[in-house]
């Protein structure tokens, strides 16, 4: 993970804006906007405050982590035929249950809200509960084998969140990356972000949306294939 998608996931964590992690910072919106875009880098001081900000070490921040790169050159962890079936199928069964306002299925666990979606060999499970604050797993099967899953947490945080919107959000996930919303979505006073990193083989990522500025919606999300 790089800098600024470190600095991204830090901010998203404690619930600050670009505005007003410059104003802890005392720099400008647009110096935070560049170091999150990769287009500049700190200075050791900046870094410093930010470390002390978030309670973590300059070398955590400055260290572009090598994990996921190093997954990727292993035997089988490129994106094979079946990945790319996988995100097909992916894609068109989050638009089919709940982004797609599909009928619930029974629920699996006390409480639960369940959707199933299924094509030949293919099966998608969203299992999740709770409301205002929730958890959940999506998973798929190929061949009764489980090849991939996602948790996710979220809370609603104004009585200005719409349901409707994320919906209309997640609908638009680009089908190589179906694994929530696209990067952004906007309609109205309603604005949704979500910030990513990593690919189908293991990835983390924090989504949110604001009613006129106003965060009202937040989720955090992981995970990646199975083997």
């Amino acid at each position: 993970m790089t800098f600024g998608s470190k600095l991204a996931m830090l901010r998203h964590s404690r619930g600050y804006s670009q505005e007003t992690l410059a104003e802890k910072l005392n720099i400008s919106r647009q110096a935070v906007s560049k170091w999150e875009n990769g287009q500049s880098e700190p200075e050791i001081a900046s870094l410093l405050a930010i470390s002390r900000l978030f309670q973590v070490t300059v070398d955590y921040l400055v260290r572009e982590d090598t994990d996921c790169k190093q997954k990727k050159t292993i035997p089988g962890s490129a994106l094979q035929p079946q990945d790319e079936a996988l995100l097909r199928f992916l894609a068109r069964a989050s638009k089919e249950t709940y982004a797609g306002y599909g009928e619930e299925a029974a629920a699996s666990r006390p409480a639960s809200h369940d959707y199933h979606y299924q094509e030949e060999d293919w099966l998608y499970i969203d299992t999740w509960l709770g409301g205002q604050q929730f958890a959940g797993e999506e998973a798929v099967w190929k061949d009764g084998q489980p090849v991939y899953a996602m948790n996710y947490c979220g809370r609603v945080l104004g009585s200005d969140f719409s349901g409707d919107f994320l919906k209309a959000a997640l609908r638009g996930a680009p089908d190589e990356r179906p694994f929530r919303g696209p990067a952004r979505y906007e309609d109205g006073d309603n604005r949704y972000e979500c910030t990513m990193d990593g690919s189908l083989d293991w990835f983390q990522g924090y989504e949110e949306i604001r009613w006129q500025g106003e965060k009202v919606y937040e989720c955090f999300f992981h995970g990646g294939r199975l083997r």
